[in-house]
């Protein structure tokens, strides 16, 4: 009995190292896909957030003092230069202009009978001064009264869309305040802060052509179909933020940008020997971006890398990798740091464009 048991014991034993040895052998059989970063040259997109205003952008302003007696435009309308939008009520200013055109039709009397009297020398000549100056400022009255009533009448300065009213048909507005806004949309200026360093980079790395041009992403992620030139870089540093402003223009024919949106700069960057790794072979680590290195026992090693840039499903990699290093590209939940692997090796050519990539 005790013979029968050893045995059973004996069979037991052997059976699970058997099945311990075969699952081992199945696990050493796994190969893993391992490949190297790519270096070559490519183009990489930054971006920078952007706000964008029109080219003019002003404030529409009561000249004089009255009541609104006339709104001739909308909210929201496109007007041209030179279309009446608000009228102030003229009756005070149209009073005050024949006024003064009365004063100076007496001035002018005046001046020419003075005029007659000096030339008989009945007058002495300083009556003649005095009675045309008299006359000159009845006539800069009239000038003036002619102003003030042309400022009852506000037309558009230039062609532009319409902001919301600041008034009402009827309101009584004083000398200065706001009516409206106009906005001049027919081109956009979009200005966006680039940091020291990066500027730098740009100015040393890209061509004047290249830096000029550059993309709009929108709010709804898509990209604004026509680009932009940089045409204007702000002269000093902002030493709080370590920021200085560029200004890029879009043409806008069908006005689809306005003034305040907010949106995204894409700019295309040039780098030199980049070395470019797909995105799913790495992972993250309390924000920290690690890759599995196999040595050259085959062992996996973690190592940390930093991403210089980042394009749909690639990295490009600042520091972390160079171009000989393999790196495991699946299966990287199922090794553990050490860990002894058998792999095969795909050229990272091929890795890049099975992904479907353009790294230019």
């Amino acid at each position: 009995m005790k013979k029968s048991l050893v045995l059973m014991s004996l069979s037991m034993v052997l059976c699970l190292a058997s099945c311990a040895k075969k699952e081992e052998e199945k696990q050493e059989a796994v190969e893993y896909q391992v490949t190297s970063p790519l270096q070559k040259d490519t183009t990489i997109t930054k971006e920078y957030v952007g706000q964008v205003r029109a080219i003019r952008h002003i404030e529409m302003r009561a000249q004089q003092r009255g009541y609104i007696q006339n709104i001739y435009v909308d909210e929201g309308q496109s007007v041209n230069q030179g279309q009446m939008m608000f009228q102030i009520m003229p009756k005070l200013y149209e009073a005050e202009l024949q006024k003064a055109e009365a004063e100076a039709n007496y001035a002018d009397i005046e001046y020419q009978n003075t005029k007659k009297l000096a030339d008989s020398k009945i007058v002495a000549p300083t009556e003649l001064a005095m009675a045309n100056a008299k006359f000159n400022k009845a006539k800069a009255d009239v000038s003036m009264a002619q102003a003030h009533l042309g400022f009852t009448k506000i037309r558009a300065p230039f062609s532009g869309i319409m902001d919301r009213f600041q008034v009402r048909l009827g309101s009584l507005v004083d000398e200065g305040d706001l009516l409206t806004t106009l906005s001049d949309n027919s081109e956009m200026w979009v200005y966006f802060n680039v940091p020291e360093a990066e500027y730098l980079d740009l100015k040393d790395k890209t061509s004047e052509a290249n830096l000029s041009s550059v993309g709009l992403k929108m709010a709804n992620n898509k990209l604004f179909p026509y680009p932009g030139k940089v045409q204007t870089i702000e002269a000093d540093f902002n030493n709080a933020t370590g920021n200085i402003e560029f200004r890029a223009t879009f043409p806008n024919p069908k006005g689809l940008l306005r003034h305040g949106e907010t949106g995204n700069i894409e700019m295309k960057v040039p780098i030199k020997n980049a070395v470019i790794i797909p995105q799913k072979a790495t992972f993250e680590v309390l924000e920290k971006k690690y890759v599995y290195v196999i040595d050259k026992d085959n062992k996996v090693r973690s190592r940390e890398i930093k991403v210089a840039a980042e394009m749909p499903h690639i990295f490009v990699i600042s520091s972390g990798l160079n171009k000989d290093d393999k790196i495991l590209l699946e299966g990287l939940r199922q090794v553990k740091e050490n860990e002894k692997i058998a792999y095969k090796f795909e050229k990272p050519q091929s890795v890049i464009s099975n992904l479907g990539l353009y790294a230019e």
